[in-house]
């Protein structure tokens, strides 16, 4: 299946849009927000301070009158400078987000969009990591795909079981902190995946520019499924 024969699948699933947060919060709520490199209001943050990037994101829900602001998919970010996580060699940088934001309050539950089994969990502890993360497989129609949900609570993998099954709509986790999601603000990062790769509880959520022809491909835009 080609990249926009699977793009085309994933819209096909559901003539609604799918959800990953509580499905009563009106749309009205969401608001986009830019976290590329070109947006000049970024520069008088300090990006490095999970404490000032969370007076930024929680200013800018409040002046928007949101509950939730969202967006990422392959911007080009220069937040992940401050984490040698990101810095595969001088010349080459990580910094092209490869999923979907969803910047909200600590423990907001996050919900299953499909149906899918719980391929594998991890704590991703590196400093500017996912923190605990989960990984669902989906089978659609026989197309096998997964799901990463990164940045949620320690709680949220505290049971969990490779195999586990959750049922569309089923909540699965909740929203961690900067303690422990990798020293963000709050938010869930949700991405699309076709071939983990031999990926267990993890997978690159950011690419550096030289590889980012393939991850587009394997990463889907998210919003495919949950259309905001």
């Amino acid at each position: 299946m080609t990249s926009i024969e699977f793009s085309t699948f994933l819209k096909s699933i559901s003539p609604k849009p799918l959800h990953v947060l509580d499905a009563s919060i009106p749309k009205s709520k969401f608001i986009p927000l830019d976290l590329s490199e070109g947006n000049p209001s970024l520069k008088a943050i300090d990006l490095s301070s999970s404490f000032d990037f969370s007076k930024y994101i929680n200013s800018y829900l409040k002046t928007h009158n949101a509950q939730v602001a969202y967006g990422g998919y392959q911007e080009v970010r220069t937040i992940y400078n401050r984490s040698g996580h990101f810095n595969i060699s001088d010349a080459k940088k990580r910094n092209i987000h490869l999923g979907l934001d969803l910047w909200c309050d600590e423990k907001t539950p996050i919900y299953a969009p499909l149906d899918g089994k719980v391929h594998s969990f991890k704590n991703n502890a590196n400093y500017g990591d996912y923190g605990p993360t989960i990984i669902l497989e989906h089978n659609i129609s026989d197309v096998i795909f997964y799901t990463l949900y990164g940045h949620l609570s320690l709680k949220s993998i505290d049971n969990l079981k490779i195999g586990g099954f959750f049922k569309q709509s089923e909540q699965i986790a909740t929203l961690g902190d900067a303690t422990v999601n990798g020293d963000y603000p709050p938010h869930l990062h949700f991405q699309i995946i076709r071939d983990l790769q031999g990926n267990f509880g993890d997978y690159p959520g950011v690419c550096a520019k030289e590889d980012s022809g393939f991850y587009s491909e394997n990463c889907p835009d998210p919003s495919l499924l949950i259309n905001l």
